[in-house]
């Protein structure tokens, strides 16, 4: 095969991945800053610390990072369950990374006074949460 062949290029590339327990949402109807607030108080916690945090947080993204944060438990159960040496032991897993990136935007039209319009910007975001062993 060519060095540049496609299925090389991709068998190395999966080779790199990371095989760290993750999950990922895309398009959140939350907007990255306030999601952030909320990522920041579960980041480097326990699993079972952050969902505890996360049931208790008042804010609207705490509902929906909660759900990603069991979402990736689940994933690392079940990953571990195929192969245990190679994969991270579930019971003591802490969260390494979590992060929002900005999506797309909807825009919107209110109506104002004198035939005048303002635009109302709906944000989206991609979440991500990795988990790790301690």
């Amino acid at each position: 095969m060519a060095k540049g062949h496609r299925s090389q290029i991709k068998r190395e590339r999966n080779a790199q991945k990371d095989n760290r327990p993750s999950a990922k949402l895309s398009y959140a109807r939350v907007s990255v800053q306030k999601a952030c607030f909320v990522l920041d108080a579960i980041r480097g916690k326990d699993v079972d610390t952050a969902l505890g945090i996360l049931t208790y947080n008042p804010r609207y993204a705490s509902s929906i990072i909660k759900k990603l944060l069991e979402s990736a438990r689940a994933n690392a159960e079940y990953v571990y369950s195929i192969d245990p040496e190679k994969y991270p032991n579930p019971d003591n897993l802490y969260v390494a990374e979590c992060y929002a990136n900005k999506g797309p935007t909807m825009k919107r039209i209110r109506p104002r006074a004198q035939g005048r319009a303002y635009r109302i910007e709906k944000r989206m975001s991609h979440i991500t949460i990795v988990l790790d062993e301690k």
